[in-house]
């Protein structure tokens, strides 16, 4: 894939989000969207169309399946070369691309084959839980989010823990290979899009 000067000599012009479920990652990507002209690409969101083309039931489990066969038959990269793709036919109105989220070790590879840098942003659990139900109940969002406080972390423990081959989810491997930390605590957003400005000396 081609890149311009600006895009290898800058470890910002693509930056790959991940972390804990309710951390606040899609909200890093809004932030940096709206404050720092980057182009926000959910792959969750790829997958769940991919889930809702296939008439399966939108759920964290169908979501995992596909990333997995997707990566097993076009490459561990396949979810950020697509979002990247995106981002190529409009890249002269933005700065860069920020990616959400990267779940599997060969993506945040294939994020640092780019130049780019990885972020794993997260959140005490009860904090990201209390998040995530407030979504699912003001705007009715996603089904596979409507499960009891220790069924949440339950399925997190599981996801930290590889198992698998190398296609399936690995938050741990992509935790260790990510670059800035920042914490998303408050409920504050301007406190925390000055910190999420300091991790990536943006500010």
């Amino acid at each position: 894939m081609t890149t311009s000067n600006k895009s290898t000599s800058n470890k910002l012009w693509v930056i790959g989000l991940a972390g804990t479920n309710g951390s606040g990652k899609d909200t890093v990507g809004k932030i940096l969207a709206e404050h720092h002209n980057y182009l926000f690409i959910s792959v969750t969101e790829i997958l769940r169309n991919e889930a809702r083309k296939r008439g399966l039931p939108v759920e964290r489990e169908t979501l995992r399946n596909i990333s997995a066969e997707w990566r097993r038959e076009l490459g561990l990269g396949v979810l950020v070369d697509a979002a990247v793709a995106q981002y190529e036919t409009v890249r002269d109105k933005y700065v860069g691309v920020v990616i959400a989220s990267i779940r599997n070790p060969g993506e945040a590879n294939r994020i640092h084959e780019l130049g780019g840098t990885m972020v794993w942003v997260d959140a005490a659990p009860r904090v990201r839980y209390d998040r995530v139900q407030a979504n699912v109940a003001s705007r009715g969002q996603r089904t596979e989010d409507k499960k009891t406080f220790e069924e949440f972390l339950t399925e997190e423990a599981a996801e930290m823990q590889f198992t698998g081959d190398t296609a399936t989810l690995n938050m741990k491997g992509v935790k260790d290979r990510c670059d800035a930390f920042p914490r998303n605590d408050t409920s504050d957003m301007e406190l925390f899009r000055k910190d999420i400005e300091l991790a990536l000396s943006l500010a």
